[in-house]
């Protein structure tokens, strides 16, 4: 059995160009479906988020359209209700990685928000790269990388190929126009590889310990290569 730290946004909204704010949180699906799969293969979870704040949900994660209809959205809400550890995170600065055998990261916007710019869960993923620990980011998640600074200002994850919700994904969801910056574009600009697949079809990419998802879909396929990767 492998320990696996759940890095959760903090944040309830995503602030956007014109200054005002996005309703947010994490994605659903990126948190049931990793979970589940991760619970099954015996593995432990420990969620963490900044400060230690109970994470939210983004409410548009538990609609029918984006669950396969009603009854979809009732059996994800339902599992994500009984997800304990959500409910009682531990801080990021509590976190001992030492006792990790793996991180993963979540998507939903709220990362854009907090992740991207946490010196704690940075540095904590600059220490988990250089160990060898397998680092799992799925969608918005991906944002966290950008704090993965080293002490000459380059990041950690330069030149390593990821998979992260693209700039035509974040266009076709409506919301390109109105961002600040998209995430596609800044992890580029921070010397990542990003790897782009179909809008909205599953897309995982391995380089080293990194295994990244572009997006919900990606959800499922990730954890299998998380899985297996630790069995």
């Amino acid at each position: 059995m492998s320990k696996i730290l759940f890095v959760m946004t903090g944040a309830d909204h995503w602030t956007l160009a014109d200054g005002t704010e996005h309703p947010t949180g994490f994605w659903a699906e990126e948190v049931v479906v990793p979970y589940e799969a991760f619970a099954e293969a015996g593995h432990e979870v420990v969620v963490a988020t900044p400060g230690g704040v109970v994470p939210t949900v983004d409410e548009g994660s538990l609609a029918p359209e984006y669950n396969g209809g009603p009854e979809g959205a009732g059996k994800t809400a339902a599992a994500l209700a009984s997800i304990e550890e959500i409910k009682h995170p531990i801080g990021l600065d509590d976190v001992d990685l030492d006792a990790y055998d793996a991180v993963f990261y979540p998507g939903g916007h709220g990362p854009m928000e907090d992740l991207a710019v946490d010196p704690v869960s940075g540095r904590l993923l600059v220490d988990a790269l250089d160990s060898g620990k397998l680092v799992a980011v799925v969608c918005h998640g991906p944002a966290a990388l950008l704090a993965a600074t080293r002490p000459d200002g380059t990041n950690a994850f330069a030149g390593y190929e990821a998979a992260a919700f693209t700039n035509a994904e974040e266009a076709q969801g409506g919301l390109a126009d109105r961002a600040a910056w998209l995430l596609e574009t800044r992890l580029t600009d921070a010397g990542v590889n990003v790897v782009a697949g179909e809008p909205w079809a599953p897309k995982v990419v391995v380089d080293r310990n990194l295994v990244t998802g572009q997006n919900p879909a990606s959800s499922a396929p990730l954890a299998a290569e998380v899985v297996a990767r630790l069995a």
